[in-house]
């Protein structure tokens, strides 16, 4: 366990020098106080408070944003030591290569709940001090918060798996961003064809709703949206949130992390430095 929190906290310094930490935390609060200040203004025609649709403001955030953070951070994990040459001595070390990820994912996980938590506790204070009532809020605010976690989680190990199958740093890069693209912007674009090609039919009614949580980004929007007073806030796909219980997005965004650890795990085990 020592070992573990030793790669973790050495992890946690090259990400410091790299100024991944100051970055993530300046997205992260940048984005949620514009959003604070400019997406809780229909609170008087929704009749929710004004945390509430800060909220669903920050969750349409977050599906973009921090699996975005989580890809950058996470890509140039195995790839990076092994262009550097130093994975040869990492596999020295006494320790397995499941606990070598899992020290490099604590940190990154620390630096990600960093930013998480910075970003929304601004939007938080922003939205209570123009309105004390928004308090009725932090339990949605807080909801978020550790699903945008998991979310981040699920995409770390995505990205590590990535970077041991790349093995170099520009190509993880590219399968990143390329990954980022399709199960946040494409997938949904897909589906929504897929619905209004099939008008109603078996595929809108048995399939749509599965291949919608089996997506970790949507199964946290829907997750988020269907918890939340200012559903209405959202629009386009935000609208299925009705449609599936809450259970099955909290199952999928609880099981991706262990998915994607799982996947990176087999990915490092051919990995010959």
């Amino acid at each position: 366990m020592n070992a573990i929190l030793a790669i973790s906290v050495a992890e946690f310094r090259i990400a410091f020098r790299n100024r991944w930490v100051a970055i993530a935390i300046a997205m992260m609060a940048l984005f949620s106080l514009v959003l604070a200040g400019a997406g809780s203004a229909p609170t008087g025609t929704l009749g929710a408070d004004r945390l509430s649709v800060t909220v669903a403001s920050l969750t349409s955030l977050a599906v973009y944003l921090v699996p975005l953070v989580a890809l950058l951070m996470s890509f140039d994990a195995i790839a990076g030591e092994f262009e550097r040459g130093t994975l040869s001595l990492m596999l020295t070390y006494p320790l397995g290569r499941f606990e070598i990820l899992l020290g490099k994912f604590i940190a990154h996980l620390l630096i990600l709940s960093l930013a998480v938590a910075i970003g929304y506790g601004l939007a938080a204070g922003a939205a209570i001090w123009a309105d004390p009532r928004a308090s009725a809020g932090l339990p949605a605010m807080f909801r978020l918060f550790w699903t945008s976690l998991l979310l981040g989680a699920a995409f770390v190990a995505i990205g590590y798996a990535i970077s041991a199958f790349a093995r170099r740093p520009g190509a993880a890069a590219g399968l990143a961003i390329a990954l980022w693209l399709v199960m946040i912007v494409l997938y949904d674009l897909g589906l929504l064809a897929a619905v209004v090609a099939d008008d109603g039919g078996r595929f809108t009614t048995e399939v749509f709703p599965w291949l919608l949580v089996g997506n970790p980004a949507d199964a946290f929007r829907l997750y988020n949206l269907a918890a939340s007073g200012a559903t209405a806030a959202a629009s386009g796909i935000g609208a299925a949130a009705h449609t599936i219980a809450p259970r099955h997005a909290l199952a999928s965004i609880l099981l991706w992390p262990l998915v994607g650890l799982g996947i990176a795990v087999l990915a490092f085990r051919k990995v010959t430095p």
